[in-house]
């Protein structure tokens, strides 16, 4: 083996690991919000700290690695990203948290590529190959077992129907992400993008805040949410998928609702259902199916 060969396959490791490290830091967002929650804080004013402190790091990032503005022509569509897959996904997830329990929201989150092909093929008109439609058809069906059997003697998940519901909606918020961060991150430096569609969440959810004195414990899982969730997971995810590719990062990422679900159940002691755990699997090999497919299209 070379040494462009051994360098090669040092960053393709490289890349795995960092992915791995992104659906770590994203699956702790809900085990973490949990804390914030129990200090009596909103899950709209979660949301709205998570954007604010987010956006600044996003931006002083930008500066120092003096990344190109945004386009023009992209600055109503990153703010747009902002309305929909920040203000809108960071709320109904944080609900769905705080409802459901942290597990039930992390697996109903991965509802979003069924929410990605329906957009896909009505909106944008692209066919949905057999294979990726029998992968949705598969997580689907795993979305509805652990929304109807979700726990086993832990009241901490309750799939009721304010939960399920908002659920499914930051499935279809996350959706959103992909759908309208196609072009944006195809022409603009990411932090850019996540700078503006940040601090415009960030607006939007300010007049719905609660500003009342926070404790240092929801302070801490506030700076957490923001720096080691959302900053350092992006840019691990960024950086990851430079080395591997989208379509294997993409495969790797399911790793989060596993961990997500594992996380869960170490601090608040949640647990699903057999039935649930059944579900999970079926979500979690939807979207596998649905990555390894689009890899083969690729190529």
């Amino acid at each position: 083996m070379t040494s462009t060969d051994r360098h090669a396959v040092g960053g393709a490791r490289l890349g795995v690991w960092l992915v791995v490290a992104a659906a770590f830091q994203w699956a702790l967002l809900g085990p973490v919000a949990r804390v914030a929650f129990a200090e009596g804080i909103a899950p709209l004013t979660v949301a709205f700290w998570r954007a604010t402190v987010a956006a600044l790091l996003f931006a002083a990032h930008a500066s120092v690695t003096r990344a190109h503005a945004l386009r023009q022509q992209d600055r109503l569509p990153a703010m747009l990203l902002g309305v929909v897959a920040v203000a809108g996904l960071y709320v109904s997830y944080f609900e769905s948290v705080q409802r459901g329990g942290a597990a039930l929201a992390a697996i109903l989150l991965y509802s979003a590529p069924v929410w990605v092909a329906l957009g896909a093929h009505f909106v944008l008109r692209e066919r949905v190959p057999a294979r990726e439609a029998g992968a949705l058809l598969l997580t689907f069906a795993g979305v509805v077992l652990v929304a109807l059997f979700p726990a086993s003697g832990a009241a901490d998940i309750a799939a009721t129907p304010a939960a399920v519901s908002w659920g499914l909606a930051s499935g279809l918020a996350y959706a959103m992400y992909f759908l309208l961060g196609r072009s944006l991150f195809a022409h603009n430096a990411p932090a850019r993008v996540m700078g503006w569609a940040l601090a415009t969440g960030a607006v939007v959810l300010a007049p719905f805040v609660q500003w009342a004195t926070l404790t240092w414990r929801a302070w801490a899982a506030i700076g957490f949410l923001a720096t080691v969730a959302t900053y350092g997971a992006y840019l691990s995810n960024a950086n990851g998928l430079k080395r591997i590719g989208a379509s294997r990062a993409s495969t790797i990422a399911t790793l989060e609702p596993i961990l997500a679900v594992g996380a869960a159940f170490l601090l608040w002691g949640e647990r699903l259902s057999l039935l649930g755990v059944v579900g999970a699997s079926a979500v979690i090999g939807g979207v596998v199916l649905a990555a390894t497919a689009s890899r083969r299209t690729a190529t």
